[in-house]
């Protein structure tokens, strides 16, 4: 986990973006909820630089880069949103904007630090 100290800086501009995608697109609703945006943006980021730091270079970067991003949100943000939110009551499309949101979300912080750069941890 020393690769999330060692980025710390692209990590935290993802997440101040992921931010600024919420003021567009679903903002949070008072001091809590924004506290559980950034801490679930901030870790979502961590986690895919993470996956774009380990990402073997088997299709051109821009492509690990994009499909990093849509391999995490499909495999796990889709069906947790989905289960969670239809398992509250929530409508299909309140599932569908807030999936919509975090591959947005996801993809953008993808982009960002790989333009910022991202360093792997040492050896």
């Amino acid at each position: 986990m020393v690769y999330i100290v060692i980025n710390a800086v692209p990590i935290g501009l993802a997440t101040l973006l992921a931010l600024l995608i919420a003021q567009f697109v679903d903002r949070p609703k008072g001091p809590v909820s924004w506290m559980v945006a950034f801490i679930a943006s901030a870790w979502l980021g961590a986690i895919l630089a993470g996956a774009l730091i380990l990402a073997p270079p088997k299709a051109p970067l821009w492509v690990m880069t994009i499909g990093s991003a849509v391999v995490i949100w499909a495999g796990f943000v889709v069906p947790a949103l989905a289960t969670s939110l239809l398992m509250a009551g929530q409508r299909w499309g309140r599932v569908g904007r807030a999936s919509l949101w975090w591959l947005l979300v996801m993809v953008a912080q993808a982009v960002v630090m790989r333009l910022v750069g991202l360093t792997p941890p040492p050896g």
